[in-house]
């Protein structure tokens, strides 16, 4: 585990740029510095670091190393490559490291990104998904909030709408920004598969605040 941490750590930092660490950092508002390496450079150098069959536990250990341990935002963006890979997709018992990512990660990129794991168990294990989400969904930690929110974006016509009223209408009436912008993109998207019932659903909840209504109904009209 430790030489993969050690792989990944190290390629980092030598694909740094410096010049654009203050801005990125400036821009994700985050007291964690970065080092400079853009995204799809983090996930490029994770899999060539992990090009060699790694088994589930060791990428499991990297992950968590490389998250609770993180000097750098970039590490953190490594780690949720690693979740990510084959091995560990779906797997239903991750879902407790998922929410420890969410609940301490606490910001839009860090959480939208292990919301798109939450969809992936969601396909493998709907039921269990539907009890944890609903949970989710009253929890007191918006981030965790918004994670129930935008957990099944992408699933189409696999989606379970039970869940997605839930989870709207628990946070419908908050204030919380990145709240009101989660549940107007969750019916955007779900809107690209079934329009009608996105146009319903806002036509019988005017408690929608305008952000989540203007946002559901972006490109239906």
């Amino acid at each position: 585990m430790m030489s993969l941490v050690v792989s990944i750590r190290t390629a980092l930092r030598q694909a740094a740029d410096p010049s654009i660490a203050p801005g990125q950092q400036e821009y994700m508002k985050s007291a964690m510095p970065f080092l400079g390496v853009r995204v799809p450079a983090v996930r490029a150098l994770v899999r060539e670091a992990t090009r060699d069959a790694i088994e589930a536990p060791e990428l499991l250990d990297a992950a968590l190393a490389l998250w609770r341990e993180a000097a750098f935002r970039e590490e953190r963006y490594a780690a949720l490559v690693l979740v990510a890979l084959k091995p560990l997709r779906g797997d239903a018992t991750l879902l407790p490291v998922h929410e420890e990512m969410i609940r301490t990660g606490a910001w839009w990129d860090l959480v939208d990104e292990a919301a798109h794991r939450l969809r992936e168990i969601f396909d493998v294990d709907p039921e269990l998904m539907a009890v944890e989400m609903r949970v989710w969904a009253d929890d007191d930690d918006l981030w965790v909030r918004r994670a129930a929110i935008i957990s099944q974006i992408g699933r189409r016509d696999a989606t379970d709408l039970d869940v997605l009223e839930y989870a709207i209408l628990a946070s419908v009436e908050d204030p919380e920004f990145f709240l009101r912008k989660a549940i107007g993109w969750a019916l955007r998207e779900y809107g690209k598969h079934d329009p009608d019932w996105v146009r319903t659903f806002v036509s019988e909840h005017p408690e929608l605040s305008p952000l989540s209504r203007r946002e559901a109904l972006k490109n239906l009209g």
